[in-house]
């Protein structure tokens, strides 16, 4: 197979990763990628969010797959674009993927096929925020309706400050907070039938202690010895079968992976979000642990049969990814900066590239907010954890910062 990934991430490198070592894939494209991706992968300067740049190059290559990372040329219409042109693509069009580029649609489809999750508003006026933010009290959640990177969410005891997130968005979704550990998962999708894969734990916040503002995510692991046995079975049959029944339903039929952030409440697991693509730095993890080769999986999404591809298959152990994220980062990220130790070897940990591209000199410098996703590996998450930050102490960056506390909680 001929396979070509959109994105430049570490969700992308590690697509590209996963899809390399996949006995069934002869290439791998990535389309722009980064520095990290240009060693397993071919390159191509084609804007993500381009649906006719992208069908083009995906014809040109005469790709058999086309996987898409990030939610913005899925938003945009990228795998619609594909489809057209004749090739399978991993990644739902642009009318399912409102899941993600629209929280009032996707809690529309919620309340349609009676998803647990919480009580919400729909505010397009400061004066209908003020009332919401009344209704439910502290702590304030409020989210931007649109797209926002992993970044439009507010949540907060400061009436103020969330009356102010509310009028610099717009329109809004304003909810009850729900209390109780958060988990994602992913779940892949045909049209119609959707498979999960291990459920993984990020860390949303800047820094340690959950302190900061919210950012794309600063590390993940798996698996999580501390939730429920039966998670994604309860999970697939509470939420993901009924929402992919209702898109169907609508006649947007969803193909790709249904992101599913929960949380566990006193009274079940509760849907926090849906995001239309794999979760970044939790894919990172996910992805590491997934034994099933990735190509033939993603193609059965693509061709709508996954209900005769098999049960999936893990490795044993545990995955911890930690991020380095750029000085200045989430607010204003420094970039440009050139990054040392990436050739440093620790046994069970590895780099995967984020915000990186290749300087002027050959050497690899940050591009980006999140610079790089440190993956440890080992038997259990302690051993996994030491490795991923024994490589992290050995990767040099001015300026950068890492939380110290990732998977710390599941110890």
């Amino acid at each position: 197979m001929r396979v070509l990934v959109i994105g430049s991430g570490g969700r992308e490198h590690a697509l590209c990763r996963s899809l390399t070592a996949d006995p069934q894939v002869a290439e791998v494209h990535c389309a722009p990628g980064n520095a990290g991706i240009a060693q397993v992968a071919t390159l191509h300067p084609v804007a993500p969010a381009d649906p006719a740049a992208v069908a083009g190059l995906a014809v040109e290559l005469g790709a058999d797959l086309v996987v898409i990372g990030p939610e913005a040329p899925l938003v945009a219409g990228v795998a619609d674009a594909v489809r057209q042109a004749g090739i399978p693509c991993f990644g739902p069009s642009a009318q399912a993927a409102r899941i993600e580029g629209s929280k009032a649609f996707a809690k529309e489809v919620m309340a349609a096929a009676g998803v647990p999750t919480a009580r919400s508003r729909t505010c397009a006026t400061p004066e209908e925020a003020a009332a919401a933010l009344a209704e439910f009290g502290a702590p304030y959640v409020v989210k931007d309706d649109g797209l926002a990177a992993g970044k439009g969410v507010v949540v907060t005891g400061d009436l103020d400050e969330a009356l102010r997130h509310a009028a610099a968005c717009g329109r809004v979704v304003i909810e009850e907070f729900l209390d109780g550990p958060e988990v994602s998962l992913f779940a892949l999708c045909d049209g119609t039938t959707a498979v999960p894969l291990m459920p993984a734990q990020d860390h949303k916040r800047a820094y340690d202690g959950d302190a900061g503002p919210n950012t794309g995510g600063m590390g993940a692991y798996t698996p999580l010895p501390w939730a429920p046995q039966d998670l994604a079975e309860r999970v697939m049959a509470e939420t993901v079968i009924p929402t992919v029944t209702e898109l169907a339903r609508r006649g947007t039929p969803y193909t790709g992976v249904l992101f599913v952030g929960l949380a566990l409440t006193a009274g079940g697991p509760k849907v926090i979000e849906f995001n239309a693509r794999f979760g970044d730095p939790e894919t990172q993890v996910v992805l590491d642990r997934l034994e099933t080769p990735l190509a033939g999986l993603l193609l059965a999404c693509a061709t709508g049969t996954l209900e005769a591809f098999g049960p999936l298959s893990y490795r044993g152990g545990a995955a911890v990814t930690v991020v380095v994220a750029a000085e200045g980062y989430p607010a204003d990220p420094v970039k440009g900066d050139v990054i040392e130790g990436l050739d440093e070897k620790v046994e069970g940990a590895y780099v995967l590239h984020a915000g990186t591209a290749a300087g002027a000199d050959g050497r690899v410098v940050s591009a980006g907010g999140r610079v790089l996703s440190v993956v440890g590996t080992g038997p259990d998450v302690a051993a996994a954890r030491a490795a991923a930050y024994e490589l992290v102490g050995r990767i040099q960056l001015r300026g950068s910062h890492h939380r110290t506390d990732i998977a710390a909680q599941a110890l």
